[in-house]
């Protein structure tokens, strides 16, 4: 509270009734370092998605579904927490007239219209930021350098990409963009970096014209000569310079990415330019994964797929004998994938929930909420990788000896769920809001649903959640060959246990069109399963799905995990 309120002292030297603190830094990727996580010094929340809005007598934090429970957990003490979409900041702020301030360099315009147009409050756009005075944390350890990929892990030359960006360019009739996303610089330029702990990003921005004239901005001492060589139509700017370089741009109609260019940024360049403000093309491009990204990405999964599968062999033998909590489980999950040469680091936190914390849908295990694993509990592991090269996300829930009918059923319907994803026929106007009503049918004939999209892009080697394509009530991108989504129902039950089952799966041409291919290759927990809650087709996928499994794992497993694997993989 003390931190709360050493905030509200400050409000009076800016005249302010109320404060926004987001979730992300200036580079709005998704998982940023501990010293930029303002939001977390502030409210205890550490969930990925969220921002707080801090008003003199009432403190809220709004988060989306995924992380209610957990808010409630880390933050109840200090703020009301609200789950979007439920309500919205203008539901809570009503008819109040407040000057409520915010950082224009840590919000989008697209972002604050969303949650507080509807209200009759000024938003008051201050350059120092207000958390930074209370808590002036520094960068730990040393900078890490920016790389280029190999030839071998490369679907397409930058140069080429950087043509197929101009042309798009040149079509809408723009021709300057200010690429803001490090994940779109990262696919353009095939270039990666050290920026965030789960993903191989590098910070930086650049500028293109249609002349084929780009500007880098970075921290300099992340690029060495000899990657500056192999760009030798680019030129490389301090990031610091960033701002004074924009303001210099006059008479230019401008892409700028809605999702990822701050409102500091964009009030630069409204001043002598013609703004347009869409979606950065560079999105849809990254979507579509060439062959090669594909043949690396299965590869990638195999290596994953003999990891996780191992660990869960381990966990069922031994969590009976030995003091299996949820984190020294997770630690050895990653003990496991480190044994692959492949293997970088986490591609996301590690979701290891047992009994009731499974159903804490982003749950992280911490010294206080530790659960010793137990007989009768189901456990619910989501987790990935980032490898050479490929970027891999599967949730399993195994039954460590639960005997539960009704959790039996509740699983099978899940399956199902996931099975209906699996095999949707794919037509051209297909989109991920079609799909979300079949993975949720089965559930819902029993009365039961979850409060999470179904699915979301997959990164190749880059973000583990990435636009524009998922499976959700609201999404209608089409799909298209080569994007690679996940595969994800579940149900949750607050104080008892969480169920999910994930796969990753690719868009792949097929005689009759376009299907979904599995990427993920591990076994579904066949204990779990009540069998006459499937029809022919549905026990025939699984069957299928898990002679795939067996037939890519095979070669990874000692003698006894081979007895294992062929029992995990029998038909039901």
């Amino acid at each position: 509270m003390e931190k709360i309120n050493k905030l509200k002292k400050l409000f009076k030297n800016y005249d302010l009734d109320g404060y926004i603190v987001p979730k992300n830094d200036e580079f709005f990727s998704e998982y940023i370092p501990e010293n930029k996580d303002r939001l977390k010094f502030i409210s205890n929340f550490s969930g990925s998605y969220g921002f707080a809005l801090i008003l003199k007598n009432r403190n809220y934090l709004f988060v989306d579904g995924r992380y209610t429970l957990q808010a409630k957990i880390q933050s109840k003490k200090l703020f009301e927490i609200v789950t979007i979409p439920n309500k919205f900041p203008f539901d809570v702020l009503k008819k109040k007239r407040l000057n409520i301030g915010f950082d224009p360099k840590l919000h989008t315009q697209k972002g604050l219209k969303a949650f507080f147009n509807k209200t009759n409050c000024k938003l008051v756009s201050i350059n120092q930021n207000l958390i930074d005075k209370l808590n002036a944390q520094k960068a730990n350890g040393k900078l890490k350098k920016f790389y280029i990929l190999p030839k071998q892990a490369v679907g397409q030359n930058y140069k080429l990409k950087i043509n197929r960006l101009i042309y798009l360019l040149n079509e809408k009739k723009i021709n300057f963009q200010f690429i803001s996303s490090s994940e779109n610089i990262a696919w353009l330029l095939n270039i990666r970096g050290q920026d965030s702990k789960f993903a191989p990003l590098p910070n930086a921005y650049l500028t293109l014209d249609t002349n084929k004239k780009i500007n880098f901005f970075c921290n300099l001492s992340k690029v060495e000569n000899s990657f500056k060589q192999k760009f030798k139509n680019i030129r490389f700017i301090d990031i610091k310079y960033t701002d004074l370089f924009l303001s210099q741009i006059k008479n230019k109609k401008i892409l700028i990415d809605s999702s990822t260019c701050s409102i500091y940024f964009e009030n630069i360049l409204k001043k002598n330019n013609n703004i347009n403000e869409f979606k950065d093309p560079i999105y849809f491009l990254k979507s579509i994964k060439s062959k090669k990204e594909i043949k690396n990405t299965i590869k990638s999964h195999i290596y994953d797929g003999a990891a996780l599968t191992k660990f869960l062999f381990w966990l069922k033998k031994n969590y009976k004998k030995h003091n299996i909590n949820e984190i020294s489980a997770q630690e050895k999950l990653l003990q496991y994938r480190k044994k692959n040469k492949n293997f970088k680091f986490s591609s996301f936190p590690t979701i290891s929930g047992s009994g009731p914390n499974g159903a804490i849908i982003h749950y992280k295990a911490s010294k206080k909420s530790n659960r010793k694993l137990r007989k009768g509990d189901i456990y619910l592991v989501d987790s990935g990788g980032q490898y050479n090269f490929g970027t891999t996300d599967v949730t399993r829930t195994i039954s460590l000896n639960n005997g539960d009918k009704r959790i039996k059923d509740i699983f099978t319907r899940v399956l199902k769920g996931h099975i209906a994803v699996a095999n949707y026929k794919i037509k051209k106007k297909t989109c991920g809001a079609q799909i979300d009503i079949a993975a949720r049918k089965p559930l819902k004939e029993m009365n039961l649903d979850y409060s999470h999209g179904t699915g979301h892009g997959v990164g190749y080697f880059l973000n583990v959640h990435e636009g524009p394509h998922g499976i959700s009530k609201n999404n209608k991108i089409n799909f298209k060959e080569g994007v690679i989504v996940s595969n994800e129902p579940g149900y949750y039950e607050n104080g008892k246990f969480g169920i999910r089952i994930e796969n990753l799966i690719n868009v792949k041409k097929n005689k009759k069109g376009y299907s979904f291919n599995n990427l993920t290759m591990a076994p579904i927990d066949r204990t779990l399963i009540n069998k006459h809650v499937l029809k022919k087709d549905e026990i025939n996928w699984l069957n299928n799905y898990h002679k795939q499994v067996f037939k890519s794992l095979k070669k990874f497993m000692t003698k006894s995990e081979l007895l294992d694997l062929q029992q995990a993989c029998s038909k039901i």
